[in-house]
């Protein structure tokens, strides 16, 4: 309630009870939209920029661990009980850099894309989001760049990030996929813990 009444020149909403830990902050200028959904959990250091008439929309029954920061200027869509891992950054945009005579805070910013990350899709420790969508169920392996969208129930990992197994029903399959072998599972009969790796935990 206290953060609705500091924030009354923009739209706040929590549909339900949201446990908010240390760190929580929101910086909002402008009339952007921030909505939460009951039973969400920011452990701790929370941070949610949202620029001009951007729009953060979490689903309930999120799990925020620790220092997630999300940056929005279009839209950001948090589907229905995903689990979120320490430092993870989701942005609708890039820094342009490209133009060697100006400073790169000076060049404003590539064409925003919005993010929609679907239900019970899992998001490991140290993954950055770029205008990427992610689909539900999906899994992350930590320390991923995702800048092109994963599909449903598809494990990904790596910088930038790539499919490297398919665990859905069979008629959802990506045909991208189709004549690839399944890396992750050849890699899960041994315990590596390569940077990248499914077994870090969010």
């Amino acid at each position: 309630m206290l953060i609705e009444l500091t924030h009354l020149h923009c739209h706040v909403e929590f549909q339900g009870p949201v446990h908010i830990g240390p760190g929580f902050r929101l910086v909002i200028p402008d009339k952007g939209t921030l909505v939460i959904g009951a039973g969400t959990v920011f452990r701790q250091g929370f941070v949610c920029e949202i620029g001009g008439n951007g729009r953060v929309v979490i689903g309930p029954n999120c799990e925020f661990t620790s220092h997630v920061l999300l940056q929005c200027s279009t839209s950001i869509e948090v589907g229905e009980r995903c689990a979120v891992g320490q430092s993870v950054l989701i942005v609708d945009g890039n820094h342009r850099f490209r133009d060697w005579t100006r400073h790169l805070l000076d060049q404003g910013y590539d064409d925003f894309r919005p993010v929609h990350i679907g239900d019970g899709a899992i998001v490991m420790a140290k993954v950055s989001i770029i205008g990427a969508d992610i689909g539900t169920r999906a899994v992350i392996g930590a320390n991923s760049v995702v800048t092109r969208s994963i599909p449903a129930y598809c494990l990904a990992y790596g910088a930038p990030a790539r499919i490297v197994e398919y665990f859905g029903p069979p008629d959802q399959r990506p045909a991208e996929l189709d004549g690839q072998p399944s890396l992750g599972r050849r890699r899960s009969s041994s315990n590596q813990n390569e940077a990248g790796s499914p077994s870090e935990s969010p």
